[in-house]
């Protein structure tokens, strides 16, 4: 990782933890664990998914999505739950902290793996697992009301954010229990020993507030995979990527995480490595498909709402409020905040009939789409541009390749010029290795505007010293096609997105390896038509070389017409 992360990451390993639950007598047997966030040193606030305590609940799941149900207090659960808290020996304050590090208890799956103390992933010891009282079991309003509008009513059907893949065996009554609580979290508070208490105060990190982070910017996530089954190797593992997309308090990451990370802190990459949210479903699928997105809860709402039910609980209860992370910052105060860097606002939703997609804008009154996304040429399309969010403007069709081309290409003249759109330059040169960013309207279309994802340019496809495909390993889903590929460091327009990839003998669609066009192949004969109107040098493009055909071929065999999800 480059120095711009450093802060971010000495953040997250001071305050990520493990939490496990189980029932008195037995710790390890029915045991369930999350991860999550330290908040307060002394008294110790851990903040954790909710998830983990729905074996737990006196009236059972349905207690969380009772009316009005905002919060239940700690008593909610039985007398017998038994929390415990571990975290690494950088968790706690830096002065005296290798000396009090006693080698850690790892699980019996684990430990049977190798004779010697376990070490923390730093090679130091863990800390021993501290007990812990639970205060609160707590939702965000926002959250809530958001993920009802984008996942519920017929939505619903599509997507799941169960632990377990699609394909795996788990009860109804387990599933329905893992909805239930999902945007769920839980305030704990460590029982420290006497010494620690005194060591010291305050929060343990700072909050960004909402709306302070745009799409596009860099994030990092810390979680501990597969929970409490064995914190020394999976302690606080890091994963980098993007604010994917947001709605209110409900976020949406391409940093890779797994189970066992819902409760686990997000951080901003930027000096003071604020926490922006928790992790609340790792794993996402849609229509039986991974979407390779994280779902978050954004930090500052909830703690809000851990106030106010903090305030509510009790006098004692109440007192700890002060020792919440406090807000710090302002929003970063970018224009096109809501739509990420400026030469994402390029990126449009393109809509032909009943079916739609992506597309760049590459002058005022042309954009540039798939002719899967609007394969008619005269065909009226209506436009969507990301600013203003009720704009709409119509264009036609006045090129699509042929069936037969490799290059699944459209070209809309826009009745209306474009007005405020930072029109994208067109790269020369392709640097394999280098970061990308893709934008487009896939996983929720128009709802939340468009999202970013971002990887690295993982392949250039030359044929004859000539770029004629671009391989990536963004994140990239129905919707997304005709949607620009970015250079992320330069913002230069590298490609149109064209399709991901499918596994013919499983089904199953790759988000992570996915192809566009190089924009070099479109620019001269898009400039052409721009200055003279003339379609000859677009008409080319369906009578390219065999050669590239066979390369295009991997995603459309010749018996068979392009698979692709997007």
């Amino acid at each position: 990782m480059g120095r711009h992360w450093g802060p971010a990451m000495r953040v997250a390993e001071q305050v990520g933890c493990v939490v496990s639950a189980s029932w008195s007598g037995q710790p390890e047997a029915d045991s369930w664990s999350c991860s999550g966030v330290i908040l307060s040193r002394s008294p110790g606030l851990v903040l954790c998914h909710g998830g983990i305590f729905t074996p737990f609940l006196r009236a059972g799941s349905g207690a969380l999505t009772a009316a009005g149900a905002a919060f239940l207090p700690g008593d909610s659960c039985c007398d017998d739950l038994r929390l415990h808290v571990q975290w690494g020996p950088t968790a706690g304050s830096p002065a005296g902290c290798a000396e009090r590090a006693r080698p850690g208890l790892c699980t019996p799956h684990c430990a049977a793996l190798k004779p010697s103390p376990p070490a923390g992933p730093h090679g130091r010891p863990l800390l021993p697992p501290h007990p812990a009282e639970l205060l609160l079991l707590l939702s965000c309003p926002a959250f809530q009301a958001h993920f009802a509008r984008l996942f519920g009513s017929e939505a619903a059907e599509q997507w799941r954010f169960a632990r377990a893949a699609p394909d795996d065996e788990v009860s109804e009554d387990e599933e329905e229990d893992q909805l239930r609580a999902l945007g769920w979290f839980a305030l704990l508070r460590v029982k420290h020993g006497r010494e620690e208490e005194a060591d010291e105060c305050g929060p343990a990190a700072a909050v960004a507030p909402l709306g302070a982070v745009p799409k596009g910017a860099p994030l990092l996530a810390c979680g501990t995979p597969f929970g409490s089954f064995c914190p020394d190797i999976f302690l606080n593992t890091l994963s980098r990527g993007v604010l994917s997309n947001a709605a209110g308090p409900l976020l949406l990451t391409d940093a890779r995480c797994l189970p066992g990370t819902e409760g686990g802190g997000v951080f901003a990459v930027r000096p003071g490595g604020e926490l922006v949210a928790l992790v609340v479903a790792p794993l996402c699928w849609k229509a039986r498909e991974w979407v390779g997105l994280t779902l978050l809860c954004a930090a500052a709402p909830l703690l809000r709402a851990a106030r106010a039910a903090l305030g509510r609980l009790s006098p004692d209860a109440a007192s700890l409020a002060a020792l919440l992370p406090p807000e710090v910052g302002a929003p970063w105060g970018l224009p096109l905040r809501d739509s990420g860097p400026p030469w994402a606002a390029a990126a449009v939703l393109v809509e032909c009939g009943t079916v739609w997609g992506s597309g760049v804008v590459v002058a005022p009154r042309l954009l540039v789409t798939c002719r899967h996304v609007a394969p008619r040429e005269t065909a009226r399309v209506l436009v969507r541009p990301t600013t203003p969010k009720t704009a709409k403007i119509w264009g036609h069709v006045v090129f699509a390749t042929q069936e037969t081309s490799p290059y699944d290409i459209a070209v809309v003249s826009l009745e209306e010029e474009l007005k405020g759109v930072h029109m994208p330059v067109p790269t020369k040169h392709f640097h394999e290795g280098e970061a990308v960013s893709v934008v487009g309207f896939g996983v929720f279309g128009w709802a939340c505007g468009p999202s970013v994802t971002s990887g690295i340019l993982s392949a250039v496809v030359q044929v004859d010293d000539t770029a004629v495909m671009l391989q990536t390993t963004c994140a990239v889903h129905g919707g997304s096609s005709g949607g620009p590929l970015f250079s992320t460091c330069s913002g230069d327009l590298l490609g149109i997105v064209a399709s991901n990839t499918r596994d013919k003998n499983t089904g199953a669609t790759y988000p992570h390896l996915n192809f566009s066009i190089p924009i070099t192949v479109l620019q001269p004969a898009l400039q052409q038509y721009s200055q003279t109107g003339d379609l000859a040098g677009l008409r080319e493009l369906d009578h390219t070389a065999e050669p590239v055909r066979v390369v295009w071929r991997l995603q459309r065999p010749l018996a068979e017409a392009l698979r692709s999800k997007l």
